[in-house]
């Protein structure tokens, strides 16, 4: 009988679930999905938590929940496109009783990495692995020979004056209109800064982007090698079933 948990993505627009076979490292079936509600409050996405665990029937065993906030603990102390009531709350203390089980809170980035180190873009990979997921804003994971470093929000940095993410970012590429050369070119000043701190051997560009990777790889310059995202949508739920595995 494989090993298998469900995991759960929280986005600004819809919170994504699946049921996660934990030995193979791929989803059993498809993903389910609800829109977040408006507003995101805490007892407004647990309701929603529940109709989503509700929906894989004879499931059992912990559930990992990837957030877009800085966690801690299991307490979420930043609140990106979801509720500000959210900040302060024990996400474990709130969830595992209505759920009838235990739960694990991550941060969604270092969800998406967790899942692409262990079986996806960063597989095998030794040294500094960088996961960024460009989206609304830019997500960031932080590696070393596998081992996470939670919470590396790396898209705040000051890049040109203002956060990295406010001039970087898809969302900004598609509000500004930039073709795929200026909006490499952008790409290509912060990677060259975060190298520049870090020295990474691997960046794995993630988020919807990454499916057209083909279309502008030929663009990125980076010292470190560059990969695009094995699971694109699918990573956070996968790497918060992995990570609530190994808790």
């Amino acid at each position: 009988m494989p090993r298998q948990l469900i995991g759960i993505d929280v986005g600004g627009s819809s919170i994504k679930a699946g049921l996660v076979d934990l030995d193979a490292g791929r989803l059993v079936g498809d993903l389910k999905s609800a829109p977040t509600p408006q507003p995101s409050t805490p007892a407004a996405m647990l309701a929603v938590f529940q109709q989503l665990v509700g929906r894989f029937p004879g499931s059992q065993g912990r559930v990992g929940i990837a957030m877009p906030s800085v966690v801690k603990h299991g307490k979420v102390l930043t609140a990106a496109n979801i509720d500000h009531g959210w900040i302060g709350v024990d996400g474990p203390a709130l969830v595992e009783r209505p759920l009838g089980r235990n739960a694990i809170f991550l941060n969604d980035a270092d969800a998406a990495g967790v899942a692409e180190v262990k079986w996806g873009a960063g597989k095998g990979t030794q040294g500094t692995v960088i996961m960024l997921t460009f989206g609304t804003g830019i997500g960031t994971a932080f590696f070393v020979d596998g081992i996470l470093l939670p919470n590396s929000e790396l898209g705040h940095m000051e890049l040109k004056g203002r956060e990295a993410e406010k001039w970087t970012s898809a969302a900004v590429r598609t509000a500004e209109k930039l073709d795929w050369p200026a909006w490499i070119e952008r790409v290509n000043v912060y990677l060259e800064q975060l190298y520049a701190l870090f020295w990474p051997d691997l960046f794995i560009l993630g988020g919807a982007v990454s499916e057209r990777f083909d279309e502008f790889a030929p663009l990125l310059r980076s010292q470190a090698q560059i990969k695009p995202a094995a699971f694109a949508g699918q990573a956070g739920v996968i790497g918060a079933a992995l990570a609530a595995a190994d808790s």
